[in-house]
């Protein structure tokens, strides 16, 4: 059944294979993006080109995102799904980042999903249905040196959705979180390094352990073509095709061995909501209604 969908973060990283995915299924899809006629002008007249919908879309913009929202839903004639996709990432010794650097990430990664759900909530309320969709990380779940800004966001996003899941269950609107690994994608290039180095002696040899383990890890997917971006891809046009009230909460999608840790975690900590929910009287809220 063809769906009417606006993802933000289209023009780069998981983005622009999603859309291209979902409009491949007959999905009718709203691109949001930033700078379509500027530095995302090629990406946004190739996905046009496919027949989606373009939209210029700032998530860290309170004006950007009620226009964008509101042109979504009136090209598209309604909304069903809202995929929280835009993001961005950060590495380096996690004392030299700048409380300006964390304003940045957040801007996007918590803040910018915030926005976009106030804008869209209340449509998907009064229509008594919808599905927002979160793309988190892996790193959204645990804790690996020198990526603690954007794990921070992510652990921020990931408590979001868990909220959102509890809040919005009765009114029918669907909330479901997708975990990728580390992929070779453009998001990789364009990551946020610390602004003020200024501590980098005190630190000795140590100093290079985040170029190292950045190269570590370059090195595993290199030898891992298994790791394949779209096959994210694919599990978010998978899951969005999934009956109501059957889509998992949390997905992880990564082939490299460390999703297996994660889906065990994810499981316990399933059990363990499960468990508090139903001490408090509530676990109603668990599972969305009609």
């Amino acid at each position: 059944m063809s769906k009417k969908i606006l993802i933000t973060g289209a023009s780069g990283g998981f983005g622009k294979l999603t859309v291209e995915k979902l409009i491949s299924k007959g999905h009718k899809v709203a691109a949001g993006m930033r700078d379509v006629n500027g530095r995302n002008k090629n990406t946004a007249d190739a996905l046009s080109a496919l027949g989606a919908i373009i939209i210029e879309l700032d998530v860290t913009n309170d004006e950007s995102v009620t226009n964008g929202v509101a042109k979504a839903i009136e090209n598209l004639g309604g909304l069903d799904v809202l995929m929280n996709n835009a993001g961005i990432g950060s590495a380096g010794m996690l004392e030299f980042f700048t409380t300006a650097d964390f304003q940045k990430v957040y801007e996007v990664n918590v803040f910018g999903v915030q926005r976009m759900n106030r804008a869209v909530v209340p449509f998907f309320r009064n229509q008594k249905s919808g599905l927002i969709v979160y793309t988190s990380s892996l790193l959204g779940r645990i804790a690996l040196p020198f990526y603690g800004l954007y794990q921070t966001s992510k652990w921020a996003l990931e408590a979001l959705a868990e909220n959102y899941r509890a809040e919005l269950s009765t009114f029918g609107i669907e909330n479901c979180i997708v975990e990728p690994g580390g992929y070779p994608t453009a998001f990789a290039e364009n990551l946020l390094f610390p602004s003020d180095t200024s501590q980098a002696a005190n630190y000795g040899e140590f100093i290079n352990a985040p170029q190292k383990m950045g190269e570590s890890f370059g090195n595993v997917l290199a030898n891992n073509p298994q790791q394949d971006p779209q096959r994210v891809a694919d599990t978010f046009a998978e899951l969005i095709d999934k009956p109501f009230g059957e889509k998992p909460f949390r997905t992880t999608v990564d082939f490299i061995g460390m999703g297996d840790h994660v889906d065990k975690y994810n499981e316990h900590l399933s059990q363990v909501t499960q468990g508090l929910y139903t001490n408090f009287g509530i676990v109603e809220m668990l599972s969305v209604k009609k």
